[in-house]
């Protein structure tokens, strides 16, 4: 893996979910918005989890989140890390999260 960071497409099973992920420093970064599609969970909810990982330190938020500029958009956006989501996606219950987790294994 290149540590300037390189997009990868990852597909769910079903093929029904399609996201385009960030690898950069041995990881995987997607936004808040890409969790609620993997997850299928409302945006509120995917904060609530995030925010909740980080208050309870399960994880430090400085090593898990990157802010990053995308074309179309006016400031940085946040990324986080395949550690915040693996933690997100147990919280939601859901299976895409524990598929999501070989995505990482780079």
């Amino acid at each position: 893996m290149k540590s300037k960071g390189e997009i990868l497409l990852y597909q769910t099973e079903d093929g029904k979910t399609k996201i385009d992920v960030r690898l950069k420093n041995e990881t995987v970064w997607i936004t808040q918005a890409q969790m609620a599609e993997l997850f299928q969970r409302d945006r509120s909810v995917i904060t609530k989890h995030i925010n909740n990982v980080f208050e309870e330190r399960e994880l430090d938020e400085k090593s898990n989140v990157q802010n990053l500029h995308i074309a179309n958009s006016d400031k940085p956006v946040k990324f986080f890390s395949l550690d915040v989501i693996i933690s997100v996606g147990y919280r939601v219950k859901s299976h895409r999260g524990t598929q999501f987790k070989s995505v990482g294994k780079y």
